[in-house]
């Protein structure tokens, strides 16, 4: 028996975990794979270092930055580039404006001067200077920045930045799910192009590499230091088959046998929650499932030659005809991921493309890409991942979702949710998210009659 069992062994579980061992509490670790990590996959292999999934986090939210330091990791920034990143439209590669706020231009100058927008599609976006306020407490993505800025500004920009940070198609993301921020400037200053010049000013920048960062031998270093401090509280291959409450403790059935919890916390994707809850929190179930998501692929190829390319990345506008959401030039973001003299490119895919066979993903990947360059290229070196649980989607109403399943935990007290699902889906709020139930589950210790 432990005091809190952690189901799932992502960076969600293991914050959690890593902060109920630093309260000094009994705690067990049980994750159904032979790996930690979650969506976080680093592969060092003949030279290469590739991410299968995200590839980095950012210095404006400390979540990552604190616990890495915490645990003895620095941070490495990202190459110097200007212009950082690219989007493709109308067959050409545009450099990404520069003072972006989030998704939205933070730099009167700099949209005036880009080429992704027509003159009459800067001179609408501009007309948000003069608009009221909006009169909704929330709204789709799409339906706001057109209400704001203009169709084009989403999109030549707004549709593709935010593809590519939530996957799937971002038109019904929720405004104040995904991006609280933008809503707030709008509500403070009127004006959303006002408000992201006032707001972007003391945030870290792309160009410098300040903006973003990972670590010298990539993100899964921070998993592998994780595990190194839970120690042996860690159990690998070992899934939680089955869960039900057992008094004022829960039961958890894995193939190792049955063990029991005074408290639990789920940090698994919400369809295995939804599917562990479902024999006794019926209501719960049911709105975790209600939460879509979308699958996600990435395809990392090497070429032992110097690409044509420029920046860090590539994201293609809506309407390309693409099927990749984005390209990253990795040998020109990070220091070290590729041989000296090779191209380490990744491609992102999303939706219902990315269910498709890691053949036929790497096969897409490099159509797409010797489409982009206009020539042949064969790689010498392909590395596949794919999530099908994905991303989840946050559509207008999630966080009052969010408020309906805590009301419906509270009929199975002790038992808290972890997770990317929840309030953000970057790897902050997911080291957050995990912080945050361990929280919950030592109130809950603490004021539980003792049995």
């Amino acid at each position: 028996m432990a005091e809190v069992a952690v189901v799932g062994g992502g960076w969600a579980g293991l914050a959690a975990a890593l902060a109920l061992k630093e309260a000094g509490v009994d705690f067990l670790l049980l994750e159904g794979s032979p790996r930690l990590g979650g969506k976080v996959r680093t592969l060092k292999q003949e030279g290469f270092l590739v991410e299968g999934g995200p590839d980095a986090s950012v210095r404006y939210k400390k979540e990552v930055l604190e616990l890495a330091q915490a645990l003895g990791l620095e941070p490495v920034g990202t190459l110097p580039a200007k212009p950082s990143a690219y989007i493709l439209r109308r067959g050409k590669a545009h450099p990404l404006p520069e003072g972006l706020f989030q998704v939205v231009p933070g730099d009167l100058r700099a949209l005036a001067k880009t080429p992704l927008l027509s003159f009459p599609g800067k001179l609408r976006a501009l007309w948000d200077l003069f608009l009221p306020r909006g009169a909704t407490e929330d709204e789709g993505l799409k339906a706001f920045v057109e209400r704001r800025l203009g169709l084009e500004v989403y999109q030549a920009l707004v549709a593709p930045l935010a593809g590519g940070i939530y996957g799937g198609e971002p038109d019904e993301l929720s405004m104040k799910a995904a991006f609280p921020q933008l809503l707030e400037l709008e509500k403070k200053h009127r004006s959303l192009l006002l408000g992201a010049l006032k707001a972007r000013k003391g945030r870290g920048s792309r160009e410098g590499g300040s903006l973003f960062f990972s670590f010298p031998e990539g993100l899964g270093s921070l998993t592998k230091r994780l595990a190194e401090a839970l120690g042996e509280r860690v159990l690998l291959a070992t899934p939680v088959l089955g869960l039900e409450p057992a008094g004022s403790r829960f039961r958890l059935h894995t193939p190792r046998g049955s063990l029991e919890a005074e408290a639990l916390i789920l940090a698994t994707p919400a369809p295995q929650a939804a599917a562990l809850l479902r024999p006794f929190l019926p209501e719960a179930t049911a709105l975790l499932k209600g939460i879509p998501h979308s699958p996600a692929a990435t395809v990392s190829l090497a070429f032992p030659e110097a690409l044509p390319v420029s920046g860090h990345g590539l994201l293609p506008a809506q309407g390309e005809g693409y099927r990749v959401r984005g390209f990253t030039w990795v040998h020109n973001k990070w220091p070290g991921r590729a041989p000296e003299g090779w191209s380490l490119v990744r491609a992102y895919f999303s939706g219902e493309v990315a269910r498709r066979s890691e053949m036929d993903l790497a096969r897409l990947a490099l159509e797409d890409l010797r489409r982009f360059l206009g020539r042949e290229v064969r790689p010498s070196h392909t590395f596949a991942f794919r999530f099908p649980e994905g991303m989840p989607a946050y559509r207008v109403g999630h966080l009052e979702r969010v408020e309906r399943l805590e009301m419906a935990l509270l009929k199975a007290p002790g038992l808290f949710l972890a997770g990317n699902y929840l309030e953000g889906v970057g790897l902050p709020e997911v080291v957050r998210s995990g912080r945050k139930a361990a929280g919950r589950a030592l109130a809950y210790l603490a004021l539980a009659p003792t049995p």
